[in-house]
């Protein structure tokens, strides 16, 4: 498995922007999907992007759509989520996951240890 590690995470402002990154250490990492999933207290952990080994094909959830990029070097084995324009709602620890392509919790077998993200409204 895939060993990931989440950074970038903080304190913003509504209306701001902020960059997680999200390292791999297993030399593998250009071949697994890698995906970024989000849980708020109290709520379940919830998809918000996805994107495949080669970048050819990316997901996002509606509620990011527009406002979050998401994006990847296979070179550098990492990722990052670009996100815009946030909101309260966002609010969340965000976690890096790598996997089979797809938005679901299961496609993905390895996660990081996850990233807060808080934003003041």
């Amino acid at each position: 498995q895939a060993q990931l590690v989440e950074s970038g995470g903080g304190l913003v402002q509504a209306g701001g922007s902020l960059r997680l990154s999200c390292v791999a250490s297993e030399r593998t990492f250009r071949v697994y999907s890698m995906a970024w999933f989000r849980q708020a207290p109290g709520k379940e952990r919830e998809f918000v992007a996805a994107i495949d080994w080669s970048g050819g094909r990316i997901l996002y959830a509606d509620s990011v759509k527009g406002r979050f990029t998401i994006s990847r070097d296979n070179a550098k084995n990492t990722m990052w989520l670009q996100m815009n324009s946030l909101n309260a709602e966002d609010t969340a620890v965000y976690y890096c996951a790598a996997g089979r392509w797809g938005s679901s919790l299961t496609d993905f077998g390895s996660w990081g240890q996850g990233t807060q993200v808080t934003v003041s409204s």
